[in-house]
């Protein structure tokens, strides 16, 4: 069924109520990768504002706390303020001056700003073609009920 076009109007209704639900699925898997790239994308660029704020000459001797886990920090001092380990995926740090760092994470938003763009174009084709058939079906209900109440009314 995937990019063929369908007359709506042509399907019985148990298979209409099928491609609704396969729709339904489809927008709200799609959705939740949405909001998952989207969160991504916030946590580059809180890297960027940390590097910004937190690698600074005016915390270089202050004491800070250096996160262990998402829960557990530890008590420590900011050994160099030029350089910073960046997490490059799957467990991977390299060490890269604050600029670079920078624009690492720079590049890493401007990918998702573009990925979110497209999954977005999809998403809205996906929910548009949701509403068309749900209306259709809408459609046939009300015909189906409109039809049942006739045959009642003639007996």
């Amino acid at each position: 069924m995937a990019g063929q076009q369908i007359d709506l109007a042509t399907l019985p209704v148990q298979q209409l109520s099928q491609v609704k639900k396969q729709l339904d699925d489809e927008v709200q898997h799609l959705t939740n990768s949405y909001q998952n790239l989207r969160t991504a994308q916030q946590k580059f660029r809180d890297c960027n504002i940390s590097i910004q704020n937190g690698v600074a000459n005016s915390v270089k001797d202050k004491p800070l706390l250096v996160p262990l886990t998402s829960s557990l920090y530890a008590p420590g001092k900011l050994a160099d303020e030029e350089h910073v380990l960046v997490d490059i995926g799957t467990g991977f740090y390299v060490e890269k001056t604050t600029g670079d760092a920078q624009k690492f994470y720079n590049g890493k938003i401007e990918e998702l700003g573009k990925s979110i763009k497209d999954l977005e174009n999809i998403v809205n084709g996906k929910a548009n073609n949701l509403r068309m058939v749900e209306e259709v079906l809408r459609q046939r209900m009300l015909t189906g009920q409109q039809g049942g109440q006739a045959a009642a009314g003639a007996s």
